[in-house]
């Protein structure tokens, strides 16, 4: 079983939902200037929206001999799913309890699975292990950006 993968999940989620817990609602709704930036509220957003696309990728990939899917429309699950307008305080709940939910699942993977091959769009295939590492890797550099960190974490995608 892919336990490390669920506990790196899991640290995430232990060290930064203090964090977001201590956001204020007036801050996490403060959208940056341009058309387009996301507030805090729409950036955890994302990171939900990420959450349901990735529990799919893996429960594909963990069940099929290779998993193919397509992107996703990033701002118009933003927007479709209204982020600016929820609370705050609901936002961070929905996001780490779908979270929990994911490392449950990601320990319940067998490790020979996590070498399925999985191809997400355009994209170079790349194994199950490296989507559940990238998929944190992902939270983490949003999590980073949306609490003003200094040092913001690169992640594949995004270097």
């Amino acid at each position: 079983m892919s336990h490390a993968l669920a506990d790196l999940l899991r640290t995430t989620l232990a060290t930064e939902l203090p964090h977001l817990s201590a956001v204020s609602e007036a801050v996490a709704s403060v959208k940056p200037a341009g058309p387009d930036s996301w507030s805090p509220k729409q950036e955890l957003g994302h990171l939900i929206d990420s959450a349901a696309n990735n529990h799919l990728r893996f429960v594909g990939a963990a069940l099929q001999p290779e998993f193919t899917g397509s992107p996703y429309d990033q701002d118009g699950w933003v927007n479709l799913h209204g982020y600016q307008e929820r609370s705050w305080t609901s936002t961070v709940f929905l996001w780490h309890t779908w979270n929990v939910f994911l490392a449950d699942l990601i320990a319940r993977i067998p490790e020979e699975k996590l070498q399925t091959t999985c191809t997400i769009g355009s994209s170079q295939p790349c194994t199950l292990r490296f989507l559940i590492q990238d998929y944190v890797l992902h939270m983490q550099h949003h999590i980073d950006h949306l609490l003003h960190r200094a040092a913001v974490t690169q992640y594949p995608a995004a270097a």
